[in-house]
């Protein structure tokens, strides 16, 4: 038998955390409601959920604090769900290592949908099954792992969130070759995700502040079309 995923709801409007419960629930998701970041913080641990989804507005420690803690100690899927739809908002939050932006009032589908996208890109480590057609590219100093999604750099493992990760894979994985922002975000994020093309300039942000240059590749900006992964 398999066991049931399990979603942490993180918001102060218990009417609407119940509502989302629901929703789940009827999709065969464990749930747990918490209605502040402190509770968040605490029963993360405790409930180990395979999803996060975080409201922004919480008495206390806000959602975008809460989003950073767990972001430093953990890969788990966040999708953030706010009433603030300014540009301003969702690049913070997709800063702090959110995996998703979605404004209040949503649809019910469609936040189910998003949320399974990101699960099926997401899988630990110790989930991954060993398998022959592992999926690896090997650069002078860099190796990026698709199968158990781990990055070596210089010798050393760096955290990052599954979509960083994946862009990362998909550049590099075909080096030197131009992707246009509408092109990465339809391979990495699909479909089912409905943003825009600042998406993309954000995880390339975060993945140089990671990743520097090095003598022999680098991700290399193509003005007014997109980016490439450069080898040298």
């Amino acid at each position: 038998m398999v066991d049931k995923q399990k979603v942490l709801i993180v918001d102060d409007d218990n009417n609407i955390a119940e509502l989302i419960a629901l929703y789940f629930t009827k999709e065969c998701f464990n749930t747990k409601i918490v209605n502040d970041g402190e509770s968040a913080l605490s029963c993360f641990d405790s409930f180990a959920p395979d999803i996060i989804l975080l409201d922004l507005m919480l008495p206390g420690i806000d959602g975008y604090q809460v989003c950073r803690e767990i972001r430093a100690k953990s890969a788990t899927p966040i999708i953030m769900l706010s009433a603030k739809g300014e540009v301003f908002d969702k690049v913070l939050g997709l800063e702090l290592g959110a995996d998703d932006y979605m404004e209040k009032p949503f649809d019910s589908k469609e936040l189910i949908a998003r949320a399974k996208a990101v699960l099926r890109r997401y899988k630990p480590v110790n989930d991954q099954p060993r398998r022959k057609d592992t999926k690896i590219v090997e650069l002078p100093d860099l190796t990026i792992n698709l199968t158990n999604y781990s990055v070596i750099y210089y010798g050393k493992p760096v955290d990052m969130p599954p979509k960083e990760l994946e862009l990362l894979y998909f550049l590099t994985a075909s080096p030197n070759q131009v992707f246009t922002r509408e092109q990465l975000l339809d391979h990495i994020w699909g479909y089912e995700y409905i943003g825009d093309t600042r998406t993309v300039d954000v995880h390339i942000k975060r993945l140089r502040e990671k990743i520097k240059d090095h003598e022999s590749w680098r991700i290399s900006t193509v003005w007014g079309i997109g980016y490439k992964f450069e080898t040298l």
